[in-house]
């Protein structure tokens, strides 16, 4: 017999990979350039130039059994080492290698994290809106997502519902600055209040709770807009990051767990995350890809474009009576429809060959999803057909 969880799941599929490839099978029928696809959070400018080189170099230079044969479990430590050293300097933080594992992505630190810090039956709380893949992540390693609800003004947190919700069974709390899908970065103030917030009901029901922080996006941030460094406010926080977006290598999926070094327990988490990846076949990424991130960890791709298509975005939804919460990062923005069901708004969207995701998988209904990495030169014309949209259903 099948597994029963995982054929169910086959009913519901991803909302966001399904508007992708709807949008791919009507570029076939009118051309893509003429689809005006907001679905997809996949970056849309190339990597570093540095990168390409430290994989030519690595290539022509290194012996091909370093490069393509197995890592290390944890990791390869001389980039470990590099990491660690990296975040010191940028985050005035004291981590070694001994307290960053290396994973296939953010997806794949996430899900050693929380098995590290759960076991089935505990609850880990987020805060919507939030990334819908955190439900697979959380609930198939046995603990239970339970979300937060949103507070629609800021889409800062709702500390109202979060203190009510933070229970004693909840052994984990999994943050999202910048988040997907709001583009908004938490400020000191929120993150002060959840650190002094979660320790408070560590100390009262006598067990740690853990900040998992999911990073993807620190390095989009647009100016004027500070982003706090979340291990720099709780001690129990357990860093996932993506060099993804950074570095527009979403394929490569390569990232890490960074523990703070003033999280108990920090380097049997670290070890613990080795005997993890025994269960869920999720270990020894890329030898080649580690090693050629260690070479640009001070590099970014030109991340420019996403803040001037912000702009053009932001300004022509407010001029046309959107509510919207201006982002301070990532590549993404999130209005409130213009009716109740934002499902049959983005499905009125689609005749404009305009693809949006509605925000009720990102537990936030009522919205929609722009992911506007794409190129600006089509941003400004998808503007066009977003006008038209709105007048011919709106007004």
């Amino acid at each position: 017999m099948i597994a029963a969880k995982y054929r169910d799941m086959l009913g519901a599929k991803s909302v966001i990979r399904e508007l992708s490839e709807y949008a791919t099978a009507r570029g076939r029928e009118i051309g893509y350039e003429n689809v005006f696809d907001y679905s997809l959070g996949n970056p849309s400018v190339p990597a570093p130039e540095k990168f390409k080189q430290a994989m030519v170099d690595l290539l022509e230079k290194c012996d091909p059994m370093a490069l393509h044969g197995y890592s290390p479990s944890l990791g390869i430590i001389s980039v470990k080492e590099k990491v660690a050293e990296s975040l010191n300097k940028r985050f005035n933080m004291s981590y070694t290698y001994k307290h960053i594992f290396m994973t296939a992505g953010a997806a794949g630190a996430i899900s050693h994290a929380v098995r590290a810090v759960t076991v089935p039956g505990d609850e880990v709380l987020t805060f919507a809106p939030f990334f819908p893949e955190y439900h697979p992540y959380i609930d198939l390693s046995g603990a239970v997502l339970k979300v937060v609800p949103p507070n629609t003004e800021t889409f800062q947190i709702n500390f109202e519902c979060f203190e009510e919700m933070l229970n004693e069974k909840v052994m984990a709390v999994l943050v999202n600055t910048p988040n997907n899908p709001s583009g908004i970065v938490y400020t000191k103030e929120t993150l002060e209040k959840l650190a002094e917030t979660m320790t408070k009901k560590s100390e009262e029901y006598g067990h740690d709770i853990y900040l998992i922080s999911d990073e993807p996006y620190r390095e989009i941030v647009f100016a004027g807009v500070e982003d706090i460094y979340v291990s720099k406010v709780y001690d129990n926080t357990i860093s996932c990051y993506s060099y993804s977006k950074s570095l527009s290598i979403p394929g490569e999926r390569i990232g890490y767990i960074a523990v703070n070094p003033a999280c108990r327990d920090a380097e049997t988490i670290v070890n613990m995350c080795g005997q993890i990846s025994r269960g869920i076949g999720h270990n020894c990424p890329s030898s080649i890809v580690q090693l050629a991130v260690a070479e640009v960890l001070y590099e970014t791709s030109d991340l420019s474009v996403y803040e001037t298509n912000m702009n053009l975005l932001y300004k022509e939804l407010t001029d046309l009576g959107f509510t919207c919460v201006k982002p301070g990062g990532t590549f993404y923005i999130f209005p409130k429809a213009l009716e109740e069901d934002a499902k049959i708004f983005c499905q009125k969207a689609k005749n404009y060959d305009l693809i949006l995701v509605p925000g009720d998988s990102f537990g936030c209904p009522g919205y929609f999803r722009m992911a506007y990495c794409i190129g600006t030169e089509k941003v400004e014309r998808s503007l066009a057909a977003l006008r038209k949209f709105v007048e011919a259903e709106y007004r």
